[in-house]
């Protein structure tokens, strides 16, 4: 489990001033993805236009260039706006294969200063059942300290 606490602060001061989402989500994105051996893959899907999202900065393998709001796990997160912490993604309905390793998944809801959806931030792992309500409080506040 990653020193949250520590991820955080060190997030404060790397984004310190910087306005610019995609700026601000590939450096969240690597410092995430490499404080704990769980993140398989991690990264956002920023929404493009209604319904939809698009890939943006992300660290691992490939993942999938659009997601429809009405499929998967992250078009699930951005059409209810909830947290969605899924222990076996085989069993999550109309979830999306990008990488055949992922086995749970993680994906929250990023929301600006109004508080509208722009994208979720998805982390995916190649081990069942690897994320935890913890993960999930944390990473939220993270999100909403940077992007809110």
């Amino acid at each position: 489990m990653p020193d949250y606490a520590t991820l955080a602060a060190t997030l404060r001061s790397l984004t310190h001033g910087e306005t610019d989402e995609v700026a601000l989500m590939a450096t969240l994105a690597c410092e995430i993805h490499h404080s704990d051996d769980r993140f398989d893959w991690t990264g956002f899907y920023r929404v493009t236009e209604p319904g939809l999202l698009k890939i943006g900065p992300y660290q691992g393998g490939h993942g999938c260039l659009q997601i429809p709001f009405t499929r998967g796990v992250c078009g699930a997160a951005a059409r209810t706006g909830e947290t969605q912490l899924v222990p076996d993604v085989e069993a999550f309905p109309g979830h999306i294969a990008c990488a055949s390793s992922t086995r749970s998944e993680l994906v929250i809801p990023v929301r600006d200063g109004t508080g509208a959806v722009i994208g979720v931030l998805d982390i995916d792992s190649d081990q069942p059942d690897a994320f935890t309500e913890e993960d999930a409080k944390a990473l939220t506040a993270i999100l909403a300290e940077t992007f809110g």
